[in-house]
């Protein structure tokens, strides 16, 4: 089972990303001291997909900077299902403790298959 866990969000300015898209979707910090570089926005009120709000150096206009989060409950299962309907393995340097793995979809839109276990049936 799959379901979309985060919309990755790259900016250059999360302090003012975080204002702008809170207000907007009425949303707020999970954490009550986001770092100045990274923070997961979250419903106030009800379900709702996660917007990670991430620091990039890219500009808009020359790169891919947002991209979903899918939550897995059995990773290498949805992987391997991804696969077989088009996706293709993205060659990525991993962290040691990664828990997700790219991939890209049949026009080369890169999303990540997180590994989330029971999170990824609730939402």
């Amino acid at each position: 089972m799959l379901r979309v866990g985060s919309i990755v969000w790259g900016v250059r300015d999360v302090p003012g990303a975080i204002r702008f898209w809170s207000e907007a979707l009425d949303y707020r910090p999970r954490d009550e001291e986001p770092s100045d570089d990274w923070a997961i926005l979250a419903p106030r009120e009800g379900h709702g997909p996660q917007l990670a709000i991430t620091e990039v150096s890219s500009l808009a206009g020359t790169h891919q900077r947002h991209h979903l989060d899918l939550y897995a409950f059995d990773q290498a299962e949805e992987v391997e299902r991804l696969v077989s309907i088009g996706a293709t393995r993205v060659d990525w340097d991993y962290e040691p403790d990664a828990d997700y793995i790219v991939l890209a979809d049949p026009d080369g839109n890169r999303f990540c298959v997180v590994q989330a276990g029971e999170l990824a049936n609730h939402g």
